[in-house]
């Protein structure tokens, strides 16, 4: 059953009480929560997922409930809690759907040792995956919403997550998490995206989700093998342009963007020399949409 199939009434219904569990594959995740809006904002960014039975293996239990402090109730504030524990410092309830996702990503970030986990958005074509690991405000997930409109297959826009037996990168095809003048620049540069709501005054801002594309539900079970690695930057006025940089600052790069590497040690080490000898390896600057995706368009086709 897919979560569409649940409707609004019952996903709320269930949010508040068992919660619902969502397979984020490869991780299923119980979500629940006291706040009406939020089960409309999870059917929008999730309705193409599968709900778990109750009886399957829950990896995380989540929940975003109302703070239940006087004062932060009478500010209208929600918490986000993990498995019976708050954890983080309560946000505006308007927020509800930032605070999930981005909870989502520090439970597995924290936990899914299983996995290389890399900050970065990662994305197919062919077969081949495009890893672009960078710090906040480089132009990622921006880059990353625009190939994702136009032809390349999103895995993921904020966790790699590398199979360090098989070399294959897997994603969840989870919504892209734009910030600021990055929403109305995709909102006009791809009008068949679905959007959020805005959510103003965060610690990052103004931000909206968008959801993955139907191809990258549709194909989200399917890993990809690295072919790319490409360290963005947003430079306001600059011409895009793809330049060869060393194995060496792409392998610091990721693993400054892991993490969980210094958890693997020596695995790791070699997993991430792996990948990074596997790849043609570029440092990428941009301003604008166009110019950036024929850029990636060339790099695709010249590839053997």
């Amino acid at each position: 059953m897919r979560l569409q199939d649940v409707g609004t009434a019952g996903l709320r219904a269930r949010m508040r009480d068992g919660g619902v569990t969502l397979r984020l594959s490869p991780f299923t995740v119980r979500v629940r929560s006291d706040i009406p809006h939020l089960a409309a904002d999870v059917a929008t960014m999730y309705r193409d997922f599968e709900v778990a039975g109750d009886d399957e293996f829950v990896d995380f239990h989540v929940a975003v409930l109302r703070s239940p402090h006087w004062l932060s109730r009478l500010q209208g504030r929600a918490e986000f809690w993990f498995d019976g524990q708050r954890s983080f410092t309560p946000l505006p309830a308007a927020q509800a759907l930032a605070m999930l996702e981005w909870g989502i990503n520090w439970c597995i970030a924290a936990h899914a040792h299983q996995y290389l986990l890399i900050h970065a958005a990662v994305l197919e074509r062919g077969g081949r995956a495009l890893l672009m690991p960078a710090p906040p405000g480089s132009g990622k997930s921006t880059l990353c919403a625009a190939l994702a409109h136009r032809g390349w297959r999103l895995l993921s826009d904020e966790l790699g997550l590398l199979d360090m037996s098989t070399g294959l990168v897997h994603g969840m095809a989870r919504p892209i998490n734009l910030k600021n003048a990055s929403i109305p620049l995709i909102r006009a540069f791809a009008p068949e995206a679905v959007f959020s709501a805005s959510m103003p005054n965060t610690a990052k801002g103004t931000v909206a989700l968008v959801r993955a594309p139907q191809d990258a539900i549709d194909a989200r079970l399917a890993p990809a093998r690295p072919a790319w690695v490409v360290l963005p930057a947003w430079r306001a006025d600059a011409a895009a342009q793809l330049v060869p940089v060393e194995r060496a600052r792409a392998f610091m790069d990721l693993a400054e963007q892991s993490f969980n590497y210094d958890v693997h040690g020596l695995a790791g080490f070699q997993a991430l020399g792996r990948l990074v000898d596997s790849c043609g390896c570029h440092r990428f600057e941009y301003s604008r949409l166009d110019e950036a995706l024929a850029c990636f368009d060339a790099l695709e086709e010249s590839a053997p």
